[in-house]
């Protein structure tokens, strides 16, 4: 595996610095210990050091020379509002908090390329070294991109590196156009007529509404999204009742909707609201539907995505590179940086993860033998677009 090989011998470091974020995970915009290990450590490294956007946000940066080019390179800092259950000496100390989508290791990543590119970079041009909060649902990216992230850090291209498990240690994927998903969420608030369990006919129960709403729900994608288009609508909770003989008032459903395009979208959001509607006129009862559309898809530059496939074939070689991955339908607000700036994200092999288990699953834990490997990628990225830029 040709890694820089400086950045081969900071494993150890890179490892304790993961393993420390892991063991004290952060929430969206409270990642205010997370941020001040960056800081320090980017400051360490001899690279400029700029705090506040966002709130926890951090930015890097690096210059060399007078050429005007200029890179982004962009890792999420946030963890999940999940109890962890695996057992190791690094496992979370915050109850009901967890590094559950590798935000550890992106993070740990983005500084071993930081000090690698500090001290021995040969590039002309300037790295900027985006540290962001509250990708988790929080729309961190969002919110540093609206208080002027490119006006601030003017970058002519902006990548980032996601780890994916199933994609195995030393390889990347890398696909042009749509990546990840559009990420939406819906809520449906029922208002029926409480009673007594055993005399239900004196009431009007919002379970029986619901229920024909979740039910009819998967119809959204099955008859009214055209068979081409990828969607998901999913149903993620439903909170009513506290008394086992007794019928509540109201009852609240939420869940998700993912797709591609903007009619996907539309179609998807009038559809529930319909459905609602039409439900709580059959039994009698009220219904209130909203639909937030959180993130945009993340749709990767073709260009960029090109460059940045060849930079992985240098570290991971012409065949650790997969080029036909298909999207997923997560989510990113890195879609909101693709949105305002050329560039791509990319998937970095994690193998099967811990307990050969996905993202987002109590017992996950980022690969380490993945930290050099990522961390050389966006290294060699960095030097090879400023190598561009400069002979421009």
């Amino acid at each position: 595996m040709p890694i820089i090989p400086e950045i081969g011998d900071y494993l150890d470091e890179l490892t304790a610095i993961r393993r420390d974020i892991h063991a004290h995970p952060e929430l969206a915009f409270a990642e205010k210990r997370t941020a001040d290990i960056v800081a320090a450590k980017l400051a360490e490294f001899g690279c400029e050091v700029h705090r506040g956007l966002a709130g926890t946000g951090v930015v890097g940066t690096i210059r060399r020379g007078n050429s005007p080019a200029a890179i982004g390179l962009r890792a999420d800092m946030d963890a999940l509002p999940i109890q962890e259950q695996n057992d190791f000496a690094h496992r979370s100390t915050a109850d009901g908090k967890m590094h559950a989508c590798g935000h550890d290791g992106h993070t740990a990543m983005l500084l071993g390329a930081a000090k690698y590119l500090a001290a021995a970079g040969d590039f002309r041009g300037t790295v900027h070294l985006i540290f962001q909060p509250a990708e988790e649902g929080g729309g961190g990216g969002r919110v540093m991109v609206e208080q002027g992230l490119f006006e601030k850090f003017p970058c002519d291209a902006v990548f980032a590196l996601h780890n994916r498990p199933g994609i195995p240690v030393g390889q990347i994927a890398a696909r042009a156009g749509p990546l990840l998903a559009a990420s939406d969420r819906w809520d449906i608030r029922i208002r029926g007529h409480g009673t007594h369990a055993a005399h239900p006919h004196l009431g009007r129960d919002p379970f029986v509404v619901g229920a024909e709403i979740v039910l009819a729900l998967q119809t959204i994608v099955s008859r009214t999204v055209d068979p081409l288009d990828a969607a998901v609508v999913s149903v993620g909770f439903m909170r009513g009742g506290s008394a086992y003989n007794a019928i509540p008032d109201e009852l609240h459903i939420g869940g998700t909707a993912r797709s591609f395009r903007p009619e996907v979208q539309d179609a998807i959001e009038r559809r529930i609201g319909e459905i609602a509607r039409g439900a709580a006129i059959v039994h009698g009862v009220s219904a209130e539907a909203s639909y937030r559309r959180s993130y945009p898809p993340t749709v990767n530059h073709a260009a960029e995505t090109e460059f940045a496939a060849a930079v992985a074939a240098e570290i991971c070689g012409a065949d650790g590179v997969l080029r036909n991955v298909a999207p997923s339908m997560g989510g990113e607000d890195f879609s909101f940086m693709l949105n305002r700036r050329p560039g791509a994200m990319l998937w970095l092999g994690n193998g099967p993860g811990e307990g050969e288990c996905f993202l987002h699953n109590p017992h996950y834990d980022f690969n380490d033998a993945a930290l050099p490997i990522g961390a050389s990628f966006l290294a060699r990225l960095a030097e090879r677009f400023l190598e561009r830029g400069a002979d421009r």
